[in-house]
């Protein structure tokens, strides 16, 4: 970047930032395929093991393909930490970070513009497990009205969860360090209500882990959508969460942007 794009208003810094993180993102199928895929293996075998759940009593339908179908969308948007953090992580490896850090650049629109990699990957991800859902067979009670919405809340989730990308991203410079984090994501998935309702869960200690779990609120927001159709207290709760998580993702991550800028 030369010094004279540095110079400009922060919206066209982070324009240029943006278009080459969605340029880099498109050029690394590694970090959009298994986004795509993993989940919907997943899903195919969630919706055909665990079909026999449909039958308790108090289950909210009776197609766990539908009530499943919001597992891929909570679980391809914790790879948007890999996609954030592991492309800043690189940056600062190569010395393109440093080289930056001497423009006028701002911190902000490096964010932003890291940010918006990870949002082109989302997309994707909707209209992928969406298309596959639906030839699946799979319910949308929220009707075409809904679409927007799924997509809108998809977004915050994704923006959430690579917020804390670049922080760990800003905070390590390693690659490694961010793609650590995916195991710890993951527990947390599989320690929420993703496969059952929270009511429904017999064991205590489950049932309290889910509930305390911010993530449990993200999966049952997208899954209102599917099989409620309008729930606005679930989606509420998971646009909030989404949104806290996002703020405080950026807020550590702009603190240490700063203190890595002082260092260099």
């Amino acid at each position: 970047m030369s010094a004279v794009t540095a110079r400009r208003p922060l919206a066209t810094q982070a324009r240029y930032l943006a278009w080459r993180s969605i340029l880099r993102t498109a050029r690394q199928p590694i970090m959009i395929v298994p986004a795509l895929v993993f989940p919907l293996f997943l899903l195919a075998i969630n919706a055909s093991g665990l079909d026999a759940a449909t039958n308790i009593p108090g289950f909210p339908t009776d197609s766990y393909l539908t009530f499943a179908l919001a597992f891929p969308f909570m679980q391809g948007a914790l790879f948007a930490t890999n996609t954030a953090g592991t492309n800043l992580a690189d940056d600062i490896g190569s010395g393109f970070f440093n080289r930056l850090s001497l423009t006028p650049m701002r911190g902000s629109a490096l964010l932003a513009g890291q940010l918006a990699g990870v949002l082109v990957v989302a997309l994707i991800q909707v209209v992928t497990y969406l298309a596959a859902g639906f030839a699946a067979g799979a319910d949308f009670e929220a009707g075409p009205l809904g679409i927007p919405v799924l997509i809108a809340l998809s977004f915050s989730i994704s923006a959430a969860f690579g917020a804390i990308g670049l922080f760990v991203g800003l905070r390590s410079g390693s690659g490694e360090a961010v793609q650590g984090l995916f195991p710890l994501m993951f527990v947390l998935l599989f320690l929420s209500s993703a496969t059952l309702p929270r009511d429904l869960i017999e064991h205590d200690w489950f049932a309290t882990a889910a509930t305390i779990n911010p993530v449990s609120y993200l999966i049952e927001g997208l899954r209102s959508l599917f099989v409620y159709g309008w729930d606005l207290e679930a989606l509420a709760l998971a646009f909030g969460v989404a949104i806290a998580i996002f703020s405080g993702g950026l807020l550590a991550a702009s603190r240490a942007m700063d203190e890595r800028l002082a260092r260099t």
